[in-house]
C-alpha cells in the first residue's frame, strides 16, 4: 500500500471486492510483467487486506470495522434497518406508487462486501445460468479454486444429516440429482483444531498477489472518473479521500468492479451512458421462517452429541436447497446457534436444532427496474446521487406465494415453527442487486457488456461484479461474478502486449 499514486498502469481496478480480487490474482499469475492498481473507496480493516470480519476474534475490533465500513455520512433515522457493516441509501430508494429497495445497501472498506458475507457458493441451475458464456462451468470451477469453496466443511455438525434427510423426504421426487437437497458449498476453511475461517478477498488474493511487486492497493482512493481517447479507455481520476488531492493516472486497461449500484454510478459520472445501464435491477425477494427440530432434544444431544464434532457456530450446517425451473427459487437452511424467537421458560434447545429457512425468488427481470443517477446532487462521495425505480410484478408475487407454501412445507418436514407464519423480508435485504451493467451476447441496446465484460461502446473498460449478471437467479451470486471476472482476466492477459520485466 501507498499513497504515491502511480502516473501510468497497466491495468487499473476499481474495488476491491471478490470481482476486483479475481482481476488482480489471475493477471498475478498470468501476466506478472503487467503493472497492476486497486483503488478502494474505503478503509483497509485488517490484515491481511481484505479478511473477512467473521475472522477477527475480538468482538469490540469486529465492531469497530463494521462501523468503518458504514460509509461516509451517519445512518438515516428513518427506521430501516442495515447490517453490520453495511449502510443504506439515504433517499431515492423508493418513489410513489413503486416497491423500491428500501434495504439497499452497500459497505465501503477493502475487501468490499467479501468481508460481510455469509460466503455460500452454490453454483447456479437450468434458467439462472448464463447460455452465451463459454466454459461456465470451468469458470465456476476456477472461481471455487479463488474463494476457497468447501462443500463438506460442517458435515458433522450436530443433526446436519437428519436435517438434509428430512429436506430431501420432503422436496427431492422429480428432482435430478445435481438438484437434489445437499451441503451449502461454502467460502470457508477448516482447520485441523476445528476452527473455521471464513473467505474475504484476501483468499481470493492469495499469496501470489500479495507478493507482486507490480501490483499496489489504494486504499480510501476514490474513482471519480474513468477517461477515455480516441474511442478506448485511458485512464481514471482519483481522489484521494485522506487530502483531497486529484490525481490523473494513466491506463491500458480499466476494470470497474464496485457494485451493482456503484459501477453504473461511476459509468454514469464518466459520460459512459449506453442505454442498458443502470437497468434491469435484478434482486432477489426472500422469505425467512424458523422451525425447532422435533423428535431429537434428547439429553445427549443437549450436552453436544458424541464429543467428536466441532462446537456449533452460527454457520454449521448449512444446507442448500437448488434452484430448478419449476420451483424458482433457492434454499438456504442453517442450523442456528440461538432461537431468532424467545423460547418459552427454560426450554433450551439442543445445538444445532433451531432450524433457519431462507428462501430467495428468481426476480422478473424488465427494463424500468432501474437505478438512475442525477447529475444535479450528489451523494456522500460527491458522485451522482441514486434513484431506484423497482416494482414487483404478478409473476414476482405469485413466485412469492409459491415460496411461502414451499417454506410452510418444509417447516412441516423439519420440526415446529417458531412463528406463526413465515416473513417477507423488506426489498433489497438480499444484497443480492444484479443486472445493472450486465452482459449480453450481441450490442442490441440490452446489455452494457460483452461476455468477458468488456463494456461495447467503450474498448479497454471491462465491468464485473454481480451487476454483469444478466439472468433472473436466485441462488447466491457471489460464484458466478467471480467466474465472470476471471474470463475478463484472461481476456486481458492474452490481449495486452508484454511489457517484459
Amino acid at each position: 500500500m501507498s499513497r504515491t499514486f502511480p502516473a501510468h498502469v497497466d491495468v487499473a481496478i476499481v474495488g476491491s471486492g471478490p470481482c476486483g480480487a479475481a482481476y488482480a490474482r489471475i493477471l498475478s499469475e498470468q501476466r506478472p510483467d503487467l503493472r497492476l492498481a486497486t483503488f478502494e473507496a474505503g478503509p483497509l480493516l485488517a490484515d491481511p487486506p481484505g479478511s473477512h470480519v467473521k475472522n477477527i476474534t475480538d468482538d469490540a475490533e469486529r465492531r469497530r470495522a463494521q462501523l468503518r465500513s458504514q460509509g461516509p455520512v451517519p445512518a438515516p433515522a428513518d427506521g430501516r434497518l442495515a447490517r453490520p457493516g453495511t449502510f443504506l441509501l439515504p433517499d431515492g430508494y423508493q418513489n410513489p406508487g413503486e416497491d423500491g429497495l428500501p434495504g439497499a445497501a452497500m459497505s465501503s472498506n477493502v475487501g468490499g462486501m467479501g468481508a460481510h458475507w455469509t460466503a455460500a457458493c452454490p453454483r447456479p441451475g437450468g434458467s439462472e445460468r448464463i447460455p452465451f458464456v463459454p466454459g461456465l462451468d470451468d469458470l465456476l470451477t476456477e472461481a471455487e479454486r479463488l474463494l476457497g469453496v468447501d462443500a463438506h466443511a460442517f458435515d458433522d455438525a450436530p443433526f446436519a444429516a437428519e436435517v438434509r434427510k428430512r429436506l430431501g423426504d420432503a422436496l427431492d421426487a422429480g428432482r435430478p440429482d445435481h438438484r437434489r437437497v445437499q451441503p451449502m458449498p461454502l467460502a470457508v476453511r477448516r482447520h485441523d483444531d476445528g476452527r473455521v475461517t471464513w473467505s474475504g478477498a484476501d483468499v481470493v488474493y492469495g499469496e501470489v498477489t500479495r507478493n507482486n511487486e507490480r501490483h499496489t492497493l489504494f486504499p480510501e482512493a476514490l474513482v471519480t472518473r474513468v477517461l477515455a481517447e480516441n474511442g478506448t479507455v485511458s485512464g481514471i481520476v482519483v481522489r484521494d479521500l485522506g487530502d483531497g488531492g486529484e490525481h490523473r493516472i494513466d491506463a491500458d486497461r480499466v476494470v470497474v468492479a464496485a457494485d451493482a449500484l456503484r459501477t453504473p454510478q461511476l459509468l454514469w459520472a464518466s459520460g459512459v451512458r449506453p442505454s442498458a445501464l443502470g437497468r434491469y435491477l435484478n434482486d432477489q425477494p426472500q422469505i425467512v421462517h424458523a422451525v425447532r427440530l422435533r423428535d431429537v432434544d434428547t439429553p445427549r444431544a443437549r450436552s453436544g452429541g458424541s464429543g467428536d464434532g466441532p462446537d456449533i457456530t452460527r454457520h454449521s450446517g448449512v444446507s442448500w436447497v437448488p434452484f430448478t425451473d419449476d420451483e424458482p427459487f433457492h434454499g438456504q437452511v442453517m442450523q442456528l446457534d440461538a432461537s431468532p424467537v424467545a423460547l418459552a421458560g427454560d426450554d433450551m434447545p439442543a445445538p444445532g436444532s433451531i432450524v433457519g429457512l431462507g428462501w430467495f425468488c428468481a426476480k422478473d427481470v424488465q427494463s424500468e427496474d432501474r437505478v438512475s443517477f442525477d447529475d444535479t446532487r450528489t451523494d456522500g462521495y460527491g458522485m451522482p446521487a441514486m434513484c431506484v425505480h423497482y416494482r414487483l410484478t404478478e409473476l414476482d408475487r405469485t413466485r412469492l406465494d409459491a415460496a411461502r407454501t414451499a417454506v410452510c412445507r418444509v417447516a412441516e418436514a423439519l420440526g415446529d415453527p417458531l412463528d406463526d407464519s413465515p416473513r417477507t423480508l423488506t426489498l433489497g435485504a438480499s444484497l443480492h442487486y444484479q443486472g445493472t451493467v450486465r452482459m449480453g451476447a450481441d450490442d442490441d441496446g440490452t446489455c452494457v457488456c460483452d461476455p468477458t465484460g468488456e463494456v461495447w461502446d467503450l474498448p479497454g473498460l471491462y465491468v464485473a461484479g454481480n451487476g454483469v449478471i444478466p439472468t433472473a437467479t436466485a441462488c447466491n451470486p457471489t460464484l458466478t461474478s467471480v467466474a465472470l471476472a476471471v474470463a475478463g482476466a484472461r481476456r486481458i492477459a492474452r490481449t495486452l502486449p508484454n511489457r517484459g520485466h
